[in-house]
């Protein structure tokens, strides 16, 4: 497949239901942010365990994907991209923290084989740590995340992450490629559309947009065009060209 018919083919497999059954457990993590004045705003958030994957518990492969694919799979499966405070928190709360592997540079970093061996690699690690499913694990992969930066940077994709065992991530905030982009080092984690903030259950997309309690969740703010990021059209580059 060329990357263009490999995107059709993730998007159609994960919307049949073709995806280990423990990434449906979510796990609770927990974030706050304190005011200059006025009264803390805690808030739990609900993630899947690991990053978006094909197949079955015994044989699957954690799939990258370009933003255009995750955010129409997350959109129509309940789910919402992450931000970057979201990732942090998720690091720092997970049960497991893996390595980073990072692997030579080039074309090939966006091939369906290096997809292969990139996940070989994590699952030989996580074996030798007892990682067990439906655990919180973080650290193996970059983050697609949404943030305010797409809307000055139409038609990119936003990546962060990809913690050391330090705790600092490899990868800073970033929209240097394309929405058409991706290589075998980016995870897809989905995040529930329902979210509690100070124990009241609210729509992620609400809290989001929300002038003040948005802070809870993303260290730029408000994020206005948070719906039009998850659309799955937002700066409608045609990926067939890339």
């Amino acid at each position: 497949m060329d990357a263009r018919q490999r995107e059709h083919a993730i998007e159609e497999a994960l919307l049949a239901g073709n995806l280990p059954g423990f990434l449906k457990n979510l796990i609770p993590v927990k974030l706050d942010w304190q005011p200059a004045r006025g009264k803390a705003v805690s808030a739990t958030v609900f993630v899947m365990p690991e990053y978006l994957a094909i197949g079955s518990e015994n044989d699957f492969l954690r799939i990258p994907m370009n933003l255009y694919t995750a955010s129409t799979v997350a959109s129509r499966l309940g789910y919402i991209l992450p931000t970057k405070k979201i990732v942090d928190a998720i690091y720092r709360q997970s049960a497991v923290h893996l390595s980073p592997e990072p692997m030579t540079a080039g074309p090939e970093m966006r091939s369906t084989e290096y997809y292969r061996i990139h996940n070989e690699k994590i699952e030989a690690q996580a074996k030798l740590l007892g990682v067990m499913q439906g655990q919180l694990v973080s650290g193996h992969k970059k983050d697609v995340v949404l943030t305010n930066l797409l809307d000055t940077n139409p038609g990119r994709i936003a990546i962060f992450g990809w913690h050391r065992l330090t705790g600092v991530p490899i990868q800073p905030l970033s929209t240097v490629h394309g929405a058409c982009y991706a290589d075998y080092s980016h995870g897809i984690r989905l995040v529930s559309e329902t979210v509690l903030v100070d124990g009241e259950r609210r729509s992620v997309y609400d809290v989001l947009q929300d002038p003040v309690v948005s802070h809870v969740l993303n260290d730029e703010g408000p994020m206005p065009h948070v719906r039009e990021q998850m659309s799955g059209t937002y700066g409608d580059t045609p990926c067939d060209k890339h």
